[in-house]
């Protein structure tokens, strides 16, 4: 059951909301983002592709463009070398398609996630060696590839890196860190503690995107092309999970007008494939739609399908293309349910179920989908999650955690059981012989802190709303606020004890709940529940009574009272709009 908070930050709405002509809510809801000084509530208000960062801010970057320069002037054989999730396929296309319109002679691989693992190895540069290129470019990866671009260097090659992920370090016995750095020519991430580039959130493909465009300045070249590539920045930056705010922001909002008027042959094609074609392209679409089919070539195939089906030229090519990674996420979507069933039964059967850290080991789970089955653990029992499995070399595995748990610094603890781990706060992967899963395991839940407070969830409301106040002019406006996603989360409201004048239950599936509501002054509402109906069943008997239930689905009267968190939404039914509630939470006050 989650904890509900109430966000009350002390702030002066009235004349916030009338110097920036919007409703008090929304400078709310604003204020809860940490967003309190008016310019740059006006900035997120009318986000501006013109206020996007200058790129030669980044460190190593104007060296990047110089030896970049040099390198096509002199028509060297150069090489981007990508990752195999969304963020790396789309940082490998847009290197791709500018490096190529800029004249480079350029080409690309994508390592195999089994067979190469993540990032540069020394197979790919001895491949990239024989093959006579001058120039690897990394993408998406690199920062911690210190002995693989040694080696390349070794061979005489020209390594430029750009990357977004945190900076490799070693620690000594007090903790002290030295951060590490490769002997590339030029490393370009916003995370090394030396780049003054105000702005530490950028996905892989959006560092790429800020070299191009300071190299196309530099070849002073006049081309359109560079706007084109913002929609796939935004794909990345949306399936990469970073927070939506800043230039983020702007990079989504942009990204999201160009790809709902996209020429682009592969994304067409994936839209019709995906039964999308015709329909607004949103964030949700991007992250849970198009971005998995994306992934699936690099989870359960060769993510250099995905990358091609960006690149298609002709309709039959994009076509098939499209059709094989809708049907590679269908089957990826299957294994994952059946994964997620398998480790449940495994927790609520055996001790780990009373962890405060799950650790679980099971044969047979795909180690691509290991990451997602232990999101889907994490959000179940809120609870920090590592799903492991077999691999060629041992046990591989990935790690999903919650806020106060610092996944990445509890790995550390732990690293003399483990061959290989990297990560972040939130999410980890690692390597470890079969021997020791159990000591991890042992060993996270011995040394953590977490307090039941902590492994409580919780849920944050944006403010208390009135029914009374909910207009469908409150409803557009607060679409202003888009695109919601991470740090910037769709605003939670709350009302108490409104009354339930009747339910219906809709849809094919039947898994649509239907809601009549009353406020306690007597506003009429509409709801709709697209949660777990069974489970809403079960608390209004266990509170009211079976009689009462039946009297609500009956559209009698009742005694039914509920509070609810809900999001406000619009709904359209030919040509005509009304507003509504969407029931996220629900308790019997």
């Amino acid at each position: 059951m989650h904890k509900w908070m109430l966000k009350n930050m002390k702030v002066d709405y009235k004349t916030m909301a009338q110097e920036l002509g919007v409703n008090q809510i929304l400078c709310k809801v604003m204020v809860n983002r940490g967003i309190q000084e008016i310019e740059t509530a006006r900035s997120f208000l009318k986000p501006d592709i013109k206020k996007l960062h200058k790129p030669l801010l980044l460190k190593d970057l104007e060296q990047a463009v110089e030896i970049t320069k040099e390198k096509i002037l002199n028509h060297k054989k150069i090489r981007i070398i990508g990752d195999y999730d969304v963020d790396g396929v789309i940082s490998t296309y847009v290197l791709y398609r500018a490096l190529s319109s800029f004249g480079a002679i350029v080409d690309y691989e994508i390592p195999h996630r089994i067979e190469d693992g993540y990032g540069i190895n020394n197979n790919l540069i001895d491949e990239a060696h024989q093959a006579g290129i001058d120039t690897i470019i990394t993408c998406d990866n690199g920062i911690s590839a210190l002995d693989q671009i040694k080696y390349a260097k070794s061979l005489g090659m020209t390594v430029i890196v750009t990357d977004h992920h945190d900076v490799p370090f070693v620690e000594d016995g007090a903790g002290n860190r030295t951060y590490l750095r490769s002997e590339a020519d030029a490393i370009v991430n916003h995370k090394q503690l030396e780049c003054q580039y105000p702005f530490k959130h950028l996905c892989g493909a959006a560092v790429a995107y800020k070299f191009l465009q300071a190299l196309q300045e530099e070849l002073e070249i006049d081309s359109d092309l560079l706007e084109e590539l913002l929609q796939f920045v935004a794909i990345a930056t949306v399936c990469d999970v970073v927070d939506l705010v800043e230039e983020n922001r702007i990079i989504v909002k942009k990204g999201l007008e160009l790809i709902n008027k996209t020429n682009n042959l592969g994304l067409k094609s994936l839209f019709k494939a995906a039964g999308i074609e015709g329909k607004a392209v949103s964030v949700y679409t991007l992250g849970f739609v198009i971005g998995p089919c994306i992934n699936a070539s690099g989870r359960l195939d060769c993510a250099k399908k995905g990358l091609e089906l960006l690149l298609s030229e002709g309709e039959e090519e994009a076509t098939s293309l499209a059709k094989e990674l809708h049907e590679l996420n269908e089957e990826r979507k299957l294994m994952t349910i059946e994964g997620v069933e398998q480790v449940i039964e495994s927790i609520e059967s055996t001790c780990v179920g009373r962890d405060k850290v799950y650790v679980v080991y099971k044969e047979g789970i795909h180690e691509s989908i290991a990451g997602i089955i232990a999101g889907r653990i994490k959000d179940k029992y809120h609870v920090p999650t590592i799903v492991l499995t077999e691999a060629e070399d041992g046990v591989k595995g990935s790690a999903r955690s919650i806020d106060g748990y610092n996944m990445f610094e509890e790995l550390l603890k732990c690293k003399d059981l483990l061959t290989k781990f990297g990560g972040h706060p939130m999410a980890a992967g690692l390597s470890l012989l079969p021997e020791n899963v159990e000591l991890v395991r042992q060993r996270l839940n011995e040394l953590t802190t977490l307090t039941e407070e902590e492994l409580t969830p919780k849920v944050y409301i944006d403010a208390q709303l009135p029914f009374e106040m909910i207009d469908l002019h409150l409803a557009e406006e607060l679409q202003l606020l888009e695109p919601f996603g991470k740090a910037n989360s769709k605003p939670l409201f709350a009302e108490k004890n409104v009354r339930i004048t009747s339910a219906s239950i809709l849809g094919a599936n039947k898994n649509v709940l239907k809601l009549k509501l009353v406020s306690q002054r007597g506003k009429m509402m509409e709801g709709i529940y697209f949660g777990n109906i069974p489970d809403f069943e079960k608390v209004v008997i266990d509170g009211f009574g079976a009689e009462q239930l039946s009297l609500l689905y009956n559209g009698r009267s009742n005694n039914i009272k509920m509070d609810f968190i809900f999001t406000v939404g619009i709904n359209e039914f030919r040509g005509s709009k009304s507003v509504q509630i969407v029931i996220q939470h629900y308790r019997i006050g």
